[in-house]
């Protein structure tokens, strides 16, 4: 039956400005063929995975938005949206704490382009221009929006605590440290992570928790370690995360990815 494998996209297949090293593809081409099921695993939205990772390497699968949504060969089998009010009181709140909101759906991402800028994160104009016509601002839709996940971008003077204190009754949040995302703080609604995706995806496919490998590298895939029986963190990866690996491994973009593939003889 082979293993089931869970693998994060940033920083851990993908590199936002580089895209997949050749050598990452390959190997996990290579993983399928020799009998391995495999999925994405990431907080990304739908809207913002890029299109060849699913059609070029072929995964089995897809969790986006930490688990508030699923496909499973090319379908959707799970999609958990926020309700239309408190989609628009959570950009509120978000705001009223000093933060810059970066709302993700399976369609659209929502962010006004004149807040979400290159100086809260470098890699703003980058998304920009990935998304194309899946970003819509925010500005004139309050009361259309349709998302799954929040980026909580911090500004000077922001007041994490207070935010994560007053959202905390409809949502779960990650705040990252150590990683290209160390600025945000990651809301799902309650119930939704990528822990119980997989666990959910590799009892409906009838693998035993032994069998399930996750890859990943920051704090949002602490949930994903908890659900796997091996974990395997990237070198680039944050230092609360290694602390939980099974094995760590090189970074993406010194082949890390192949280096776990063969040290699991799997490749």
């Amino acid at each position: 039956m082979g293993k089931c494998l869970f693998f994060d996209a940033d920083g851990t297949i993908l590199d936002i400005v580089k895209g997949t090293p050749e050598d990452t593809k390959l190997a996990l081409q290579q993983l399928r063929k020799n009998g391995h099921k495999t999925f994405i695993c990431t907080g990304r939205s739908n809207a913002f995975v890029p299109e060849y990772l699913m059609k070029e390497i072929g995964f089995d699968g897809l969790i986006a938005n930490l688990g508030a949504y699923i496909e499973y060969n090319g379908t959707r089998v799970f999609e958990r949206e926020m309700p239309t009010d408190l989609a628009w009181k959570t950009v509120e709140i978000i705001k009223a704490n000093g933060f810059i909101p970066v709302l993700e759906g399976n369609d659209y991402m929502y962010y006004n382009l004149d807040e979400y800028t290159s100086d809260i994160d470098w890699f703003a104009d980058l998304i920009t221009q990935e998304l194309g016509d899946k970003l819509l601002p925010i500005r004139g839709n309050e009361h259309n929006l349709h998302f799954n996940k929040i980026s909580a971008k911090r500004t000077p003077g922001c007041n994490p605590e207070k935010l994560c204190r007053e959202l905390s009754l409809w949502y779960d949040y990650i705040i990252h440290s150590g990683s290209f995302v160390g600025r945000t703080i990651e809301f799902v609604m309650k119930g939704c992570s990528k822990g119980l995706a997989i666990s959910v995806m590799s009892n409906v496919l009838g693998y035993e928790k032994r069998d399930v490998i996750a890859f990943g590298d920051s704090n949002n895939d602490l949930p994903m370690f908890q659900a796997a029986g091996f974990k395997v963190a990237m070198g680039n990866g944050s230092e609360d995360l290694k602390s939980q690996a099974d094995y760590v491994t090189g970074a993406l973009e010194d082949g890390g990815i192949r280096q776990a593939l063969e040290y699991l003889n799997l490749i």
